[in-house]
C-alpha cells in the first residue's frame, strides 16, 4: 500500500462523514446559508449543490472503500 493510499478505516470515516454531512444538510432550513470547501477555502453555495457535492463524494468514498475490501 503506497503512503497516498487510504487505509479501509480512514476510507469508512469519510464515509461516515460524508452521510452526516448529508444529514445534517436535509436537515436545515432554505434560508440558511451553507458553505463549501474548496482547496483551503469557503465559498457560499445553495443546499441543493453543498448535498449533490457529498453525494457524489459519499459515492466516490465507497467505491473506493469496496474497492479496497474485494482486493
Amino acid at each position: 500500500m503506497s503512503s497516498n493510499t487510504p487505509s479501509s478505516s480512514d476510507l469508512l470515516k469519510q464515509v461516515r462523514s460524508h452521510e452526516v454531512a448529508i444529514a445534517e444538510l436535509t436537515n436545515l432550513s432554505s434560508s440558511r446559508a451553507v458553505y463549501e470547501k474548496n482547496g483551503n477555502i469557503f465559498f457560499r453555495t445553495t443546499i441543493p449543490k453543498a448535498t449533490t457535492s457529498e453525494q457524489k463524494q459519499l459515492d466516490t468514498a465507497k467505491a473506493r472503500l469496496q474497492k479496497l475490501s474485494s482486493s
